[in-house]
């Protein structure tokens, strides 16, 4: 009888040193999970606090202007600028000799910018309209081959991602650079159908971004990074259907002899 009193005497005395055990591993565990997790959050506030401190970007990029010789040219300008500053050795003239062009009206039809640009792209004196990104894609596709990016239809957020990688983004905007009102805008009949427009059309070279503003190279200008509040610059872009062009990822620094 006295030796199964010391045997259950010796199991509950290892009973509680496994329990002990057990519950001292749990608490270390915890510390090291609590641990853990604070360091989480520290590298996430870290993470935070550079994007929130980054989210910011000014490129310097070649600047060009439409003027005298290309009154409607704003498109081709900023192409211009775009193609130079990925190292292309091409001006705006000969753009504007090469993009497609369409009739500014014909057999009862006003000319598609989506096909090429439309009516005289030189001077006021004639009719004449815009052409939009599909032209100008094409257009960029054959002197940076396989490099051109559109980004038209992305979100704002994209635009600016593109512009963190150190890349100017060709846009349309309105001539505002604020969201137009339904007045300003009419509608055409093409042979493709029926599109909306709005003779107070621009297109600007985004250079950059900040928490305000959005920054640009205007081809009315000679000064670079003209900037606008960024809420109005957005909502006068997505009224063209956010158009947008720029560059993929690759060596800028390659010059490509054309």
């Amino acid at each position: 009888m006295l030796l199964f009193k010391n045997f259950m005497w010796g199991c509950s005395l290892l009973m509680m040193a496994y329990f002990s055990y057990i519950e001292k591993a749990i608490d270390e565990n915890n510390e090291i999970q609590l641990d853990e997790m604070v360091k989480k959050v520290e590298r996430r506030s870290l993470n935070i606090s550079y994007k929130e401190i980054n989210n910011k970007i000014l490129i310097d990029a070649p600047i060009l202007t439409q003027f005298p010789e290309l009154d409607r040219g704003c498109e081709i300008t900023s192409l211009a600028m775009l193609l130079q500053f990925a190292g292309i050795k091409v001006d705006k003239l000969t753009l504007a000799e090469e993009i497609p062009k369409v009739p500014f009206s014909k057999d009862g039809h006003y000319g598609d910018p989506n096909e090429g640009f439309v009516g005289d792209i030189y001077s006021f004196s004639q009719p004449g309209y815009a052409v939009y990104h599909k032209p100008i894609e094409d257009l960029a596709e054959k002197y940076l081959p396989g490099k051109v990016l559109n980004l038209s239809g992305s979100n704002f957020n994209e635009i600016k991602n593109q512009l963190l990688k150190g890349k100017p983004v060709w846009v349309i905007v309105t001539s505002t650079f604020n969201k137009l009102p339904d007045s300003a805008w009419e509608t055409w009949k093409t042979a493709n159908g029926d599109i909306r427009i709005t003779m107070r059309e621009h297109s600007v070279l985004l250079t950059g971004f900040d928490e305000d503003f959005v920054y640009f190279n205007d081809p009315f200008k000679t000064e670079k990074n003209s900037k606008i509040a960024i809420d109005k610059f957005i909502a006068g872009w997505e009224q063209f259907g956010k158009q947008a062009i720029s560059i993929k990822d690759s060596n800028l620094l390659e010059i490509v002899e054309r």
